[in-house]
Parts: C-alpha cells; sequence; structure tokens
C-alpha cells in the first residue's frame, strides 16, 4: 500500500511538472524547448540560471547589513543624524499582553478596563500606551541607512542596466525587441544584470518584516511579488530583451527618491524638495508615459504581429498591468504631494516614507532635541516651503 501510494504521488508530481513546463504555456505555437537548447555557442535562458538568485539574495543581506554599518552610519554621524534616546514603557505584564494581542490604541473603555486591571490611573495607562509606541517607532538613523543602502543599489544598477541596453539595437527600435523571437541567446552581460535584479527583490521580500513599515506597505508587497514573478517569467520565457528595458525604467527614478529622501532625514530641506522636483518629474516620464505607451506598446502591439497570442504572452501582459496600476497610485500620491508643495502647505511623503506613528504628547526625549528632530521624526515631512539655510 505504501509503495503504491509513493508511486502515486510520484505520478501526481511528474504530471503538475509536466503540465507546469507544457509548451503551449511558455512559448508559442510550433516552437517548443528543444529550440532553446543551447547549440553553436549560443546560450539561452533556462528556468535552472534563477536556482543562483537565492543564495545572492542572502548576500545582498549580508553585503546591506556591512554597508549599513561601515558606510551608511559613519555617514549619518557626519550629517549629525542621530538615534532619539527614547523614554521606555516600564514593564507591566498586563498591559504587554493588551499591546501585543489586541491593539496598540486601546479605546477609552478599554483604558479604563486597563486601568482596574493594573492598578494604574487611566491617564497612566494613555502614557504607557505612547510610550511603547514609540519603542516600536523606527529611528532616524535607521530610516537613513535604509535609504542610503536603496539609493546605492538603485543608482548603480541603473547605471549597470543602461551600459547593458544602450548599444543594443532594440534600445531604439522597440520592433527589435522581437526580433528571431523566441530563439534569442543572452549575453554574459543580461545574465548578471537579471541575476542582481532579481536578487535584489527577493532580499526586499525577505527584509520587509524588519525594515521600516510604510503607509503603502501591502502595495510595496505586492510590487515586489509581482516583480519577482514578471523577471522570472521573462527569464523562462525568453521575454529577456523586453525586461531589461522594463528594469531599466524603474530603476531611472528610484534613487533620487531615496537620495530625497537621505538629505531629508539631515535636515537639507532645499536640497531634499529640489531632488524630489526632479524625481516627480522622472517618475511620472519613466512611469506613466514610456512604460506604458512605449513598453507596453511594446510588448502587447509587436509579439502578434509575429505570432498569435499565448498564455504567456497575456501572463507577462497582465502582471506588467499590475505594476502599471500601482504606478498610478503612487503617482496620484506625488502629484498630491506636489500640489501641497505648490500652495505652500507642509508636504508629508504620501508615497513610501510616512511611517504609522502616534503622537508621543512630549513623552520622549530626544538625543538632539528641538523643533527640527520632532519634525522629521513626526510624519516625516520629505517637502516643506519654510526655507531654511542648510546647503
Amino acid at each position: 500500500m505504501r509503495h503504491f501510494c509513493e508511486i502515486n504521488l510520484s505520478w501526481m508530481l511528474q504530471t503538475l511538472y509536466d503540465y507546469f513546463w507544457w509548451e503551449r504555456l511558455w512559448l508559442p505555437v510550433n516552437l517548443t524547448w528543444a529550440d532553446l537548447e543551447d547549440r553553436d555557442g549560443r546560450i539561452y535562458a533556462k528556468a535552472s540560471d534563477l536556482y543562483i538568485t537565492l543564495p545572492m539574495a542572502l548576500l545582498f543581506l549580508i553585503v546591506r547589513y556591512l554597508f549599513e554599518l561601515y558606510i551608511a552610519t559613519p555617514l549619518a554621524a557626519l550629517l549629525n543624524i542621530k538615534a532619539k534616546a527614547r523614554l521606555r514603557a516600564p514593564p507591566n505584564p498586563t498591559l504587554e499582553h493588551f499591546y501585543l494581542t489586541s491593539g496598540k490604541q486601546p479605546k477609552q473603555v478599554e483604558v479604563e478596563l486597563l486601568s482596574r486591571k493594573s492598578g494604574l490611573s487611566g491617564r497612566q495607562v494613555e502614557r504607557w500606551f505612547r510610550r511603547r509606541r514609540n519603542q516600536d517607532r523606527p529611528s532616524l538613523l535607521k530610516k537613513f541607512r535604509e535609504a542610503s543602502w536603496r539609493f546605492t543599489f538603485y543608482l548603480v544598477a541603473f547605471i549597470a542596466g543602461m551600459a547593458v541596453i544602450v548599444d543594443k539595437p532594440w534600445f531604439y527600435d522597440l520592433k527589435k525587441v522581437w526580433e528571431g523571437y523566441p530563439i534569442q541567446s543572452i549575453i554574459p552581460s543580461q545574465y548578471w544584470y537579471y541575476m542582481i535584479e532579481l536578487s535584489f527583490y527577493w532580499s526586499l521580500l525577505f527584509s520587509v518584516a524588519s525594515d521600516v513599515k510604510r503607509k503603502d506597505f501591502k502595495e510595496q508587497i505586492i510590487h515586489h511579488v509581482a516583480t519577482i514573478i514578471l523577471i522570472s517569467f521573462s527569464w523562462f520565457a525568453n521575454y529577456i530583451r523586453a525586461g531589461t528595458l522594463i528594469m531599466a525604467v524603474h530603476d531611472a527614478s528610484d534613487y533620487l527618491l531615496e537620495s530625497a529622501k537621505m538629505f531629508n532625514y539631515a535636515g537639507w530641506k532645499n536640497t531634499c524638495n529640489n531632488i524630489f522636483i526632479v524625481f516627480a518629474v522622472v517618475f511620472i516620464i519613466t512611469r506613466l508615459v514610456i512604460l506604458p505607451f512605449w513598453i507596453l506598446h511594446c510588448t502587447t502591439v509587436y509579439p502578434l504581429e509575429l505570432y498569435p497570442a499565448f498564455f504567456g504572452y497575456y501572463f507577462f501582459n497582465s502582471m506588467m498591468g499590475v505594476l502599471q496600476l500601482l504606478h498610478i497610485f503612487w503617482a496620484y500620491l506625488i502629484l498630491r504631494m506636489a500640489c501641497k508643495f505648490l500652495t505652500g502647505k507642509v508636504v508629508e511623503d504620501e508615497r513610501s516614507d510616512r511611517e504609522e506613528t502616534e503622537s508621543s504628547e512630549g513623552e520622549e526625549a530626544t538625543a538632539g532635541g528641538g523643533a527640527k528632530s520632532r519634525l522629521l521624526a513626526n510624519g516625516h515631512p520629505l517637502l516643506n516651503n519654510n526655507h531654511h539655510k542648510n546647503d
């Protein structure tokens, strides 16, 4: 009986494997995986190539740790960015259990109940929860180190990506993206561009629980997962030429946002504002103009001139559609910030740098002290119209 079950399980797994790699899902009609086998010195993308991205993702986490410790932290010290010394909530098992299991902001009825259980006054309970929430808030130093790491990667990735594609004919003529598809061999620069980008997004997904939690946390998770699926699928289906263009378009603006955050945390408001304006322009042009009207047009229209639509065609463009919807969502937040900036209002980073924080009402002592430290810590304005002498 046991032997029969093992045979049956093996048969089921083999059947699933065969269906998953069925050529009609991944390749146009009349083509098979045999057409993409290495021959005559030409190398083609293989699914097994992507196994290396998981250990590379772990390597990225190690490199990130060392970067933040030995490069970002000293840089923060030079810019006088320091971690806050917050008042800690005194140990209280009753309140701690409620905080961890029921919520960080108890209602008035719950405050009164906790007051009776803990022997504290209602005001003392509220103060305890404010201090406890402040303990969980990320420090300015932590946010600066994260932004520094992402800025460094996105800048290097954008430069490297442009170096990979700028001399290719399909960079200037998008119809050449599909010339000879899918019998398109890869070169080492494309291979490493793909492996490094995919490894980095795996590392972002692995570290998301420990990173600063932002207002668009759920959208970021969706973005990371969609990006990983899209990069992996484009490798499987040999959509590599289109994939390199898409990755370069995405990297074009991200390093600008991260650098704006870095200057914001350092208190260089004018520099931050100017970089943000450049970022907003680049983001709108690359994500709402180039991506939908050039790249998406290239991936939806041109392939149909060569072969009938197949599952891979629909799947790839569906994932691109998900990313485009996220870009529209972020563009809305960016434009809302720009409107506030132009009307002279205090502007917060609507897109990705506003944490879920609670007002401390004077319950925390800052290492640097002063209104500027509190302003940067509460709400994290990326832009404001107060002109300080900072650069």
